[in-house]
């Protein structure tokens, strides 16, 4: 497993280099990567339906019982099936689609990034390295959404999508650290075993709720649900694989993987129930109004995202294996009619439903797949999506109090889909043609293959559930309810309530189909109801901060150095000097008889040569007298036996005053630009500075030290860091951060130079 998540991150940065090498067939290429992750996840399938989990783990943070672990259950292979299976057929469809695109390089590397950290994601068995997986599908997907980020609309919908996903991430990070702390453990699998402590815990609640609220800004609830159509604005190979089968079904994940340790109370059913079951009614009703076929799937996308939160919020066995199903089969034909709306701008250059129309003739094989995606999600059989609505059904109907209302929702929401699912695969190639901005013919194979193997799967399964779907579902489902779980799929269950309800469910979405352009045109209300909703709230954030920040840096950015300075030293003395008088105290020196008398001339001496630059009337006066104080800071640390550093000192005050001098020389004569209250102010913090730093040195000498440091470095050199040198120990194990950071200056400041010259080169 680790070396499976580990492949996929060294296939991001292998994979520009392949597209270089073979532009035309990367695509078919680096597919090969995800199919073979694909087969090593389906051989596993017979074991873990047969209870079997298998393990990996790797020290990562062992101080603070943080581990790279890994763990293969059920859950965690369905959802890793998805995210290599359909980004095989992504990354072949993706070389296609972007073929001869001069970033197509950029775009692999990207989709690797983000299809290795969603299997790390779901293949993680710890809270902290979940949490670390979780943000980098947020950078990735910003990275793949923003791909064309020469458009202002591609780049808005990039960092929109960043800025509620990581907001969300932040609100997770506190849950999962408050989790940790609870249960005593970051592994999600003993938390499973501690679930009824975490659960009795006085702080279950606020647990809950900021885990809950990461979930829902990944997978699109309400109010957090605008982001995702905004996100359509990727590429369609994006939009296909992050929008159906991974990066939002990733707060999904996240509800079922804690289910067993946060599920299964009253509070839980009352806050992830009614927020699933709002956002499949207003994914499913906004579907009706779009006619750009990505935007129509996307909303169509909320809508689904809603229905598999609310099953896992009722948490019953006959709702959680309705969920598993419902993923599988979402992903499927949802896959597949985003491949076919790419397909058809691509063939076309539109995607406008009103506008597209007849293409039947011209596209037969794209056609056949979008109408065998369009049955699987309008829960017609054969398909698997029968069987998912089936099941839907079956767990609303008897379900907890209050299942009217969640049947109604239900009903409603899955007759709007079935419109959904006509006006998606059916509309752009019934009817009479229209008139395109290309000749419309058949799509390549790479474009082809994609959405027909989908589609073909989704009737395959329902064709065939019991051999190929229900071990896996299955064991998903016993996962998610932490028990093992006795699943029978079939297409015929009798005549039932379900049955019924399906039919019902057809009939009202046939009505609305065939009434769409009424919808559309009498639907008005549904924007100007969303100019005042969360995208409108967005919005008005968004200008808010930017007008917030202008302000701020108008009032803070003066422009002035000497400004700059002082709000800096001046807050640096007012903050650390009242810590140092309320926290620490300051013990001053009672008797001076120990300073020796040259020590008083020295003391003396530098003070003279500091007050001498701050008055010196030229610029090269106040250069040797602050050569002078250098070269008496010098000389102090020879009397204190420090001659390492003494040379050092005189070594850099010398190459000082020659450098000042040498660019001072020419420069005219001082003159004066404050006022006499301001150098008075001036002199009062510089004053304030000095009388800080002196107090400090008191305090730090005033402490009483068990043994000295020295002592410590040279005790501990060779049994700690293995080097006997102990200046070098010192420099490179007990203060590496300081000397990273000092080379870090120096290799800053190199890079500068460079770039200096090179300018220099260039203007000539």
């Amino acid at each position: 497993m680790i070396a499976a998540v580990a492949s996929g991150f060294a296939l991001a940065l292998a994979a520009p280099w392949i597209v270089r090498r073979a532009p035309a067939h990367a695509g078919w290429m680096l597919a090969l990567a995800p199919a073979a992750m694909t087969a090593y996840l389906a051989a596993q399938v017979p074991a873990v339906a047969a209870g079997s989990i298998a393990t990996a783990a790797t020290a990562w943070i062992p101080t603070l019982g943080i581990a790279l672990s890994f763990r293969l259950d059920g859950l965690s292979l369905l959802f890793g099936l998805l995210i290599t299976g359909v980004g095989a057929v992504v990354t072949v469809y993706a070389g296609g689609y972007l073929a001869g695109h001069p970033q197509l390089g950029r775009f692999f590397a990207s989709l690797f990034l983000f299809m290795a950290s969603m299997l790390g994601l779901v293949l993680a068995d710890d809270l902290i390295a979940m949490f670390v997986f979780w943000e980098l599908t947020s950078v990735s997907s910003y990275l793949l959404i923003g791909f064309d980020h020469d458009r202002a609309e591609a780049r808005s919908a990039a960092l929109q999508a960043l800025l509620v996903t990581a907001g969300g991430g932040l609100v997770l990070l506190t849950g999962l650290l408050l989790l940790g702390q609870v249960g005593g453990t970051f592994a999600v699998s003993a938390l499973i075993a501690h679930a009824e402590a975490v659960r009795g815990h006085v702080l279950y609640l606020p647990v809950l709720v900021l885990i809950l609220v990461g979930a829902f800004t990944k997978s699109a609830q309400v109010p957090f649900h605008f982001w995702l159509p905004s996100a359509m604005e990727a590429p369609t190979p994006v939009s296909a694989y992050l929008h159906s089968a991974t990066m939002v079904k990733a707060g999904v994940y996240l509800l079922a993987r804690l289910a067993p340790v946060l599920g299964g109370t009253t509070v839980w059913t009352a806050l992830v129930l009614p927020v699933g079951a709002a956002t499949m009614l207003v994914g499913a009703l906004l579907a009706l109004r779009q006619t750009d076929l990505k935007r129509i799937l996307a909303y169509s996308t909320v809508s689904a995202l809603g229905a598999l939160t609310a099953l896992i919020g009722a948490g019953t066995p006959a709702a959680v294996e309705a969920a598993m199903v419902f993923l599988l089969a979402h992903a499927l034909y949802k896959g597949a009619l985003f491949l076919v709306a790419g397909a058809v701008d691509h063939e076309t250059g539109m995607r406008d439903v009103s506008r597209v129309g007849g293409l039947r003739r011209a596209m037969p094989l794209t056609a056949a797949a979008a109408g065998l995606a369009a049955l699987s999600m309008a829960g017609l059989p054969p398909a698997l999506g029968f069987l998912a609505k089936e099941l839907l059904y079956e767990a609303v109907w008897p379900g907890p109090g209050g299942a009217a209302w969640a049947l109604g929702v239900v009903v409603v929401a899955s007759a709007a889909l079935v419109a959904v699912a006509g006006i998606a695969g059916v509309e752009p190639f019934a009817g009479p043609a229209h008139p395109t901005p290309r000749t419309p013919h058949e799509a390549p194979p790479s474009l082809l293959v994609g959405p027909a193997l989908l589609a073909g799967l989704g009737l395959a399964v329902g064709l065939a559930p019991v051999w190929t779907a229900q071990p896996l579902v299955a064991s998903a489902a016993g996962a998610t309810l932490g028990a093992p779980v006795t699943l029978a799929l079939k297409l015929w269950h009798g005549f039932t309530p379900a049955l019924g309800l399906s039919v019902l469910t057809v009939l009202a979405g046939a009505t609305l189909y065939a009434t769409r352009s009424v919808l559309r045109r009498d639907a008005a209300w549904l924007d100007r109801a969303g100019r005042l909703g969360p995208a409108a709230w967005y919005d008005w954030a968004m200008r808010a901060l930017l007008a917030a920040a202008r302000d701020q840096t108008r009032l803070l950015q003066s422009g002035y150095l000497r400004t700059y300075l002082l709000v800096v030293v001046g807050t640096t003395v007012a903050v650390t000097g009242y810590a140092l008088a309320t926290r620490v105290g300051v013990r001053l020196p009672t008797a001076l008889g120990d300073v020796r008398s040259y020590e008083w001339v020295l003391a003396a001496a530098i003070l003279l040569a500091a007050l001498g630059a701050v008055r010196a009337p030229s610029r090269l006066a106040a250069v040797a007298a602050l050569g002078a104080v250098g070269y008496g800071i010098a000389v102090v640390f020879i009397l204190y036996g420090a001659p390492d550093l003494a040379m050092t000192q005189f070594a850099v005050e010398t190459l000082t005053v020659i450098l000042f001098v040498l660019v001072l020389y020419r420069m005219p004569r001082f003159a004066r630009y404050s006022g006499t209250a301001a150098r008075v102010r001036d002199a009062l913090v510089a004053t304030a500075a000095g009388g800080l730093m002196t107090l400090l040195l008191l305090a730090a000498t005033g402490f009483s030290l068990e043994r000295r440091v020295s002592a410590y470095y040279a005790e501990s050199s060779v049994p700690l860091a293995g080097g006997r040198n102990v200046v070098n120990v010192i420099l490179v194990d007990f203060r590496a951060l300081d000397t990273l950071g000092e080379i870090t200056v120096l290799a800053i400041a190199g890079v500068g130079v460079y770039a200096l010259m090179r300018l220099r080169a260039r203007t000539r």
